[in-house]
Protein backbone atom coordinates (compact mmCIF):
# COMPACT_ATOMS: atom_id res chain seq x y z
CA UNK A 1 0.00 0.00 0.00
CA UNK A 2 1.43 3.33 -1.32
CA UNK A 3 0.94 5.91 1.62
CA UNK A 4 -0.89 9.56 0.54
CA UNK A 5 -0.73 12.65 2.72
CA UNK A 6 -4.01 12.97 5.00
CA UNK A 7 -5.67 16.66 5.45
CA UNK A 8 -6.85 17.85 8.49
CA UNK A 9 -8.09 21.41 9.49
CA UNK A 10 -7.50 22.31 13.05
CA UNK A 11 -9.32 25.69 15.48
CA UNK A 12 -6.79 28.21 16.57
CA UNK A 13 -7.45 31.26 17.96
CA UNK A 14 -4.07 32.95 17.18
CA UNK A 15 -3.08 32.56 14.14
CA UNK A 16 0.74 34.41 14.94
CA UNK A 17 0.83 31.70 18.01
CA UNK A 18 -0.14 28.70 15.42
CA UNK A 19 2.42 30.22 12.83
CA UNK A 20 5.17 30.02 15.97
CA UNK A 21 4.22 26.84 17.15
CA UNK A 22 3.77 25.02 14.01
CA UNK A 23 6.16 26.59 11.90
CA UNK A 24 9.09 27.38 14.11
CA UNK A 25 9.14 25.33 16.75
CA UNK A 26 7.92 21.78 14.84
CA UNK A 27 9.84 23.34 11.58
CA UNK A 28 6.67 22.79 9.43
CA UNK A 29 6.83 24.50 6.12
CA UNK A 30 4.00 27.51 5.57
CA UNK A 31 1.94 27.29 2.18
CA UNK A 32 -1.29 28.91 0.99
CA UNK A 33 -2.33 31.44 3.81
CA UNK A 34 -5.05 33.98 4.47
CA UNK A 35 -5.69 36.24 7.27
CA UNK A 36 -8.23 33.10 8.51
CA UNK A 37 -6.34 30.40 7.76
CA UNK A 38 -2.25 28.59 7.46
CA UNK A 39 -1.75 25.53 5.04
CA UNK A 40 0.94 23.45 6.59
CA UNK A 41 3.05 20.97 5.45
CA UNK A 42 3.07 18.75 8.58
CA UNK A 43 5.55 16.04 8.50
CA UNK A 44 4.40 15.56 4.18
CA UNK A 45 0.48 15.96 5.18
CA UNK A 46 -1.57 18.83 4.86
CA UNK A 47 -2.33 20.59 8.13
CA UNK A 48 -4.71 23.72 7.89
CA UNK A 49 -4.87 26.03 11.09
CA UNK A 50 -8.05 27.67 10.71
CA UNK A 51 -9.17 30.94 12.64
CA UNK A 52 -11.85 30.81 15.20
CA UNK A 53 -13.35 33.19 17.65
CA UNK A 54 -13.97 30.33 20.06
CA UNK A 55 -12.02 27.13 20.96
CA UNK A 56 -14.01 23.99 21.28
CA UNK A 57 -13.84 22.49 24.86
CA UNK A 58 -10.40 21.43 26.02
CA UNK A 59 -9.95 17.62 25.55
CA UNK A 60 -11.38 14.64 27.28
CA UNK A 61 -9.39 11.47 28.17
CA UNK A 62 -9.41 7.59 28.01
CA UNK A 63 -7.03 5.97 29.86
CA UNK A 64 -4.50 3.99 27.62
CA UNK A 65 -1.72 1.86 29.15
CA UNK A 66 -2.32 3.51 32.49
CA UNK A 67 -2.40 7.13 30.75
CA UNK A 68 -4.77 9.59 30.38
CA UNK A 69 -4.94 9.99 26.57
CA UNK A 70 -6.47 13.30 25.52
CA UNK A 71 -9.48 12.34 23.01
CA UNK A 72 -9.36 13.77 20.67
CA UNK A 73 -5.91 14.27 19.65
CA UNK A 74 -3.90 13.76 16.10
CA UNK A 75 -0.10 13.11 15.07
CA UNK A 76 2.10 11.32 12.82
CA UNK A 77 4.21 8.10 13.29
CA UNK A 78 7.85 9.58 12.93
CA UNK A 79 11.36 7.24 11.76
CA UNK A 80 12.74 6.24 15.83
CA UNK A 81 15.42 8.52 15.79
CA UNK A 82 13.39 11.16 14.53
CA UNK A 83 10.95 10.79 17.41
CA UNK A 84 13.76 10.77 19.49
CA UNK A 85 15.16 14.59 18.42
CA UNK A 86 11.45 15.47 18.51
CA UNK A 87 11.34 14.82 22.08
CA UNK A 88 14.76 16.17 22.70
CA UNK A 89 14.00 19.52 20.85
CA UNK A 90 10.40 19.75 22.87
CA UNK A 91 12.30 19.16 26.22
CA UNK A 92 14.68 22.17 25.27
CA UNK A 93 12.03 24.10 25.23
CA UNK A 94 10.14 23.47 28.10
CA UNK A 95 6.95 21.98 26.48
CA UNK A 96 4.68 21.14 28.73
CA UNK A 97 3.64 17.50 28.28
CA UNK A 98 0.14 16.25 28.80
CA UNK A 99 2.28 12.47 28.73
CA UNK A 100 5.87 12.78 28.89
CA UNK A 101 7.77 11.05 25.79
CA UNK A 102 8.15 6.89 27.40
CA UNK A 103 8.00 3.60 26.00
CA UNK A 104 4.24 2.20 25.58
CA UNK A 105 3.60 -1.70 25.57
CA UNK A 106 6.98 -2.16 26.37
CA UNK A 107 7.76 -5.69 25.76
CA UNK A 108 4.14 -6.22 24.31
CA UNK A 109 2.98 -6.54 20.57
CA UNK A 110 2.56 -2.48 19.54
CA UNK A 111 5.43 -1.61 21.64
CA UNK A 112 5.64 2.26 20.64
CA UNK A 113 7.37 5.11 21.90
CA UNK A 114 5.06 8.27 22.79
CA UNK A 115 4.56 11.82 23.66
CA UNK A 116 1.50 13.68 24.07
CA UNK A 117 1.40 17.60 24.21
CA UNK A 118 -1.07 20.37 23.48
CA UNK A 119 -0.13 23.62 20.83
CA UNK A 120 -1.16 26.89 22.20
CA UNK A 121 -4.54 26.79 21.04
CA UNK A 122 -5.40 23.57 23.03
CA UNK A 123 -5.20 21.07 19.91
CA UNK A 124 -3.54 17.68 21.51
CA UNK A 125 -1.09 16.12 19.48
CA UNK A 126 0.67 12.77 19.77
CA UNK A 127 3.92 11.78 17.69
CA UNK A 128 5.63 8.37 18.14
CA UNK A 129 7.34 5.83 16.36
CA UNK A 130 8.02 2.03 16.27
CA UNK A 131 11.44 0.36 16.07
CA UNK A 132 9.86 -1.89 13.62
CA UNK A 133 6.88 -0.27 11.71
CA UNK A 134 5.12 -3.54 11.56
CA UNK A 135 4.12 -3.18 14.94
CA UNK A 136 2.14 -0.38 13.93
CA UNK A 137 -1.31 -2.93 13.64
CA UNK A 138 -0.11 -5.15 15.82
CA UNK A 139 -2.75 -6.87 18.37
Amino acid sequence: MILTPFHLAIPVNNLHHAEVFYGGLLGCEKGRWSEQWIDWNFFGHQLVTHLVAVMPSLPKHNQVDNQAVPVPHFGVVLKWDDWQELASKLRTASIDFMIEPYIRFEGQAGEQATMFFLDPCGNALEFKAFKDIHQLFAN
